[in-house]
C-alpha cells in the first residue's frame, strides 16, 4: 500500500469556514471563465474574425482539457513534493493564468509596441490574442484539475457530495461576481486606472482574483505528503509512461465510472454551445430586436453587447448559486447511510416525511438534462432579449446539478477504489479506526484523533478519511469525456455558422465593408446550435438513467 506523511487538514473553526477555504479557488476559476465566456467571443469578432473562425479558436478549451487535465492528474497523483500533490500545480497554474489574462487584455498595446505597420499589426494582434487565449485555457485547466482533486483528497466519502456542492456554490459566486462586474460600466466606476476599456479592466481584475483565491486555498489546506506509491499494474515506466497509463486506465474503467463518463459526454455536447455563445446570443438578440435607434451606432458596441450578455449571465449565475444552496439538503446523497441525529419532537414528523420523499441525486441529474433540453428547444423562437435572458436564467438550475452530480458520483467511486470503506460498515468503528469518531461528529476535521507525530510515516490500508490516491487520473479521464464532445460541438457550430452566417458580425466588425457582413434576416445561428444541443441532452438523460442498472 502507499505510505504517506502527515494528515490532510483545513484551517478554520467551523465546517462552513473550512469548506469556504477549501473551495475558495473555485471563485477565481469561474470568475476567469466568466470573463472569457462573456467577452472573448465579441472581442474576437471585433478583431475581424467570422463566427466560423471564432468557433475554431474555441477549440482551445477542449484541446487544453484533453491534454492538460489527464496529464496533470497523473503527474500530480505521483508527486512526492513536500508541499503536497495538488497545491504546487495550483500556484504555478494561477500565475501563468494571470500573466496570460494580462496579455489578452492588452494585446493591441503589446503588438503596437513592437510593430508599427497597421496591416501587419492587425494580423499579429489576432495571433497574440489567440495565443493568449490558449495560454489561459491550458493553465486554468491545470488549476481546475488539481482544485477538484484537492477536494476529493481532503474529504471523507460521506462528505464528497457536500464538498462538490460547496465547490458548485463557490463557482456560482465567482460567476455572479464576474458577470455582475461585466454588466456595469467599469470605466465610469474606476476611470482608466486599470485600462481604458471594459475588457482590459476585467482581465486585470480576473488576474488579481485568480492569484488571491488560489493563495487562500493553498494557505488554508495542508495535504498529506506521498512517500511511496503502492504497486499498480496500470502504472507504466519508460518513455511516454504518462500517456500509456492514461490509455491503460481509460480502457479498463470500472463499469460505473464508465457510465458516469458516458452521461457527461452526451450532456456536454449540449452544454458547450450554451457556455461559449449564450452571452453573445443574448447580446445579438438585443441588437437585432430591441436596441433603440440612437444606440445602434454605439462607439463601444463590444462593451454594450458584453454588458447585455453579462446581465443575462448574472441572473443565470444567481439562479445557479441559489440552486446550489437550496437543492442539496433536499436531494439524497449517494452512499448516504451515515448517522443522523434525532430531530426535535415538534418537527420530527416533518423531517421524516421530507427524508422519505427526497429524490436521489441520480433522479435529480436526469431531471436537469430534461430541463436544459426544454430551454434549448425554445432558443430559435426568442425574438426579445428579455425572453432570451429568461431562458438563460432557467438553465442555472440544471447547471448547478450538472457541475455537482458527476463530481459527487466520481468522488465516491474513486474513494472506493482507493480502499476507503463504508464508514458505517461493521469494521469501521472507533476501535478499529481512530479517525472514525472525529469525522462522524465534526464532519470535516481531517486530523486523526490519535494523530501521528510530526514526520511519522503511516501506511494507508483503510480508514474513513479519503486519500484520493487515484483522483487525479480519474478526474482527468472524466475531463476527456468532457472535452471530446466540445470538439464535436465546435465542429457542429462551425458548419451551422458557415451555412447561416458566413460573414463578419454586423454588430461588432464595424471596420469591415458592409458586403462582408453576415445577413441577419434568417434564424440566429447560435440559437440553432443550442437547439441541436438539446437533442444531445435528451440522450444524456437516457445515459444517466442507465446508471441505475450498474
Amino acid at each position: 500500500m502507499s505510505t504517506w506523511r502527515g494528515s490532510p487538514s483545513v484551517k478554520g473553526s467551523t465546517e462552513t469556514m473550512r469548506m469556504l477555504l477549501l473551495t475558495c479557488v473555485s471563485v477565481g476559476i469561474t470568475f476567469t471563465w466568466g470573463v472569457e465566456m462573456t467577452y472573448c467571443t465579441p472581442y474576437l469578432l471585433s478583431l475581424g474574425l467570422t463566427k466560423g473562425q471564432t468557433s475554431l479558436v474555441w477549440v482551445a478549451g477542449p484541446l487544453s482539457g484533453l491534454i492538460v487535465q489527464p496529464i496533470i492528474g497523473v503527474v500530480a497523483d505521483q508527486s512526492k513534493s513536500r508541499w503536497g500533490r495538488r497545491r504546487p500545480v495550483i500556484v504555478i497554474g494561477s500565475i501563468i493564468t494571470a500573466l496570460a489574462l494580462m496579455a489578452l487584455g492588452f494585446t493591441k498595446e503589446i503588438v503596437a509596441y513592437f510593430i508599427w505597420d497597421p496591416t501587419y499589426a492587425r494580423a499579429c494582434t489576432i495571433a497574440v490574442a489567440v495565443l493568449s487565449l490558449y495560454c489561459v485555457d491550458f493553465a486554468i485547466n491545470a488549476v481546475m484539475s488539481c482544485a477538484r482533486s484537492l477536494v476529493v483528497d481532503t474529504l471523507p466519502i460521506q462528505k464528497q457530495q457536500s464538498g462538490a456542492a460547496w465547490a458548485s456554490r463557490m463557482g456560482s459566486l465567482g460567476h455572479i461576481i464576474g458577470y455582475g462586474m461585466g454588466a456595469i460600466d467599469l470605466l465610469q466606476l474606476f476611470g482608466t486606472s486599470l485600462g481604458d476599456t471594459q475588457f482590459k479592466q476585467l482581465t486585470v481584475i480576473a488576474a488579481l482574483g485568480m492569484l488571491v483565491t488560489s493563495s487562500v486555498t493553498c494557505w488554508a489546506v495542508t495535504e498529506r505528503v506521498l512517500v511511496t506509491v503502492r504497486p499498480d499494474p496500470r502504472r507504466q515506466s519508460g518513455r511516454f509512461k504518462v500517456v500509456r497509463q492514461i490509455v491503460s486506465t481509460l480502457i479498463t474503467l470500472p463499469p460505473r465510472i464508465r457510465a458516469i463518463c458516458y452521461a457527461v459526454f452526451w450532456s456536454w455536447i449540449g452544454w458547450f454551445p450554451f457556455i461559449i455563445y449564450s452571452s453573445t446570443w443574448v447580446g445579438e438578440t438585443y441588437f437585432r430586436y430591441d436596441v433603440p435607434a440612437d444606440t445602434r451606432d454605439s462607439s463601444d458596441a463590444l462593451g454594450d453587447m458584453g454588458r447585455i450578455g453579462s446581465t443575462a449571465l448574472t441572473v443565470y449565475s444567481t439562479v445557479t448559486f441559489i440552486s446550489a444552496w437550496i437543492l442539496p439538503p433536499f436531494i439524497r446523497a449517494p452512499e448516504d447511510n451515515t448517522f443522523t441525529h434525532r430531530p426535535p419532537a415538534s418537527i420530527a414528523s416533518l423531517v421524516e416525511t421530507v427524508n422519505k420523499y427526497k429524490p436521489e441525486l441520480l433522479s435529480a441529474w436526469i431531471a436537469s438534462h430534461l430541463m436544459f433540453a426544454f430551454a434549448m428547444f425554445l432558443t430559435p423562437f426568442a425574438a426579445s432579449f428579455r425572453f432570451a435572458t429568461a431562458l438563460v436564467a432557467l438553465c442555472g438550475i440544471p447547471w448547478s446539478i450538472a457541475i455537482w452530480a458527476p463530481t459527487t458520483f466520481l468522488g465516491v467511486e474513486v474513494n472506493k477504489l482507493s480502499g476507503a470503506p463504508d464508514p458505517m460498515s461493521p469494521g469501521a468503528t472507533s476501535a478499529t479506526n481512530p479517525s472514525y469518531r472525529r469525522l462522524s461528529t465534526s464532519s470535516i476535521e481531517m486530523r486523526f484523533v490519535n494523530e501521528p507525530a510530526a514526520g511519522a510515516v503511516e501506511e494507508v490500508t483503510a480508514g474513513n478519511s479519503s486519500t484520493g490516491e487515484l483522483s487525479g487520473i480519474y478526474f482527468g479521464i472524466l475531463n476527456i469525456y468532457t472535452t471530446i464532445p466540445q470538439f464535436i460541438a465546435t465542429f457542429m457550430s462551425s458548419i451551422v455558422f458557415a451555412i447561416l452566417e458566413p460573414g463578419k458580425s454586423p454588430e461588432l466588425a464595424t471596420d469591415a465593408h458592409p458586403s462582408e457582413h453576415a445577413k441577419t434576416d434568417g434564424p440566429n445561428a447560435i440559437a440553432v446550435c443550442m437547439f441541436i444541443g438539446a437533442i444531445s441532452s435528451l440522450v444524456a438523460a437516457y445515459a444517466t438513467a442507465k446508471m441505475r442498472d450498474i
